[in-house]
């Protein structure tokens, strides 16, 4: 599954997301061997469907589990699905977006610290998603020209969105720490980053490299 996903270029968050799905598909049918995975579309009806009815998801949250057992039989296993999978629907809230006022954003920030203060005021200066701002690499932000590089972002699609001006100084002395860290963990045989794709084999060491580490390393925002 894993394989497939990395030569159809899905990003590595949707790699895990989909591959969780089938983990529970499996679960809850109890399979034991790959004969167990067939007929395919009664067993895709019957998961959904208590998703739906007993686990109360949210439509996007089924459409997803929907892709990632499509993408499963048809390509990984190669088997297509004649038949229609007639699951019940989750049923879709109508909810009023909710939208802080600018003294209410800044309440929020100054109830925060640290790591995680710098990555808020980031999403609200540069209007990155979440995922987008933890997965930024240090090449990413253009310093210079005040912008960022936003890299296989919601469609797999790159785009560059600007960088705030005010957060320059606490942008370069938080890069100051992460290249300290940076340099102590390849001091003692670490300091590898994930790589997307095929990266990791085209170039080696590359994942050694200050331009390819995060931004904001998972124990620096925990």
């Amino acid at each position: 599954m894993r394989q497939v996903l990395r030569l159809h270029h899905y990003s590595i968050h949707t790699e895990r997301s989909y591959v969780d799905w089938v983990v529970r598909y499996i679960r809850f049918h109890r399979m034991q061997s790959r004969a167990d995975l067939y007929p395919a579309e009664p067993k895709i009806e019957a998961f959904l469907t208590h998703l739906a009815v007993e686990g109360r998801v949210a439509p996007a949250t089924q459409n997803q589990a929907m892709n990632a057992l499509v993408f499963l039989y048809k390509k990984v296993l190669e088997v297509p699905l004649a038949e229609a999978i007639d699951a019940v629907r989750a049923q879709r809230k109508v909810r009023v977006p909710v939208v802080l006022t600018r003294e209410e954003v800044a309440r929020v920030i100054a109830l925060l610290e640290g790591t995680p203060q710098l990555v808020v005021k980031l999403l609200y200066g540069s209007g990155l998603r979440i995922m987008e701002a933890v997965r930024l690499r240090v090449q990413d932000v253009d310093f210079a020209m005040r912008q960022i590089m936003v890299r296989s972002g919601k469609g797999d699609e790159d785009r560059v969105t600007t960088f705030p001006a005010s957060l320059t100084a606490l942008m370069q002395n938080h890069l100051a720490k992460v290249r300290t860290l940076h340099e102590q963990d390849l001091a003692q045989g670490w300091g590898e980053v994930y790589l997307p794709h095929a990266l990791a084999r085209k170039y080696p060491e590359a994942g050694r490299e200050w331009g390819w580490q995060w931004w904001f390393p998972p124990q620096g925002i925990c």
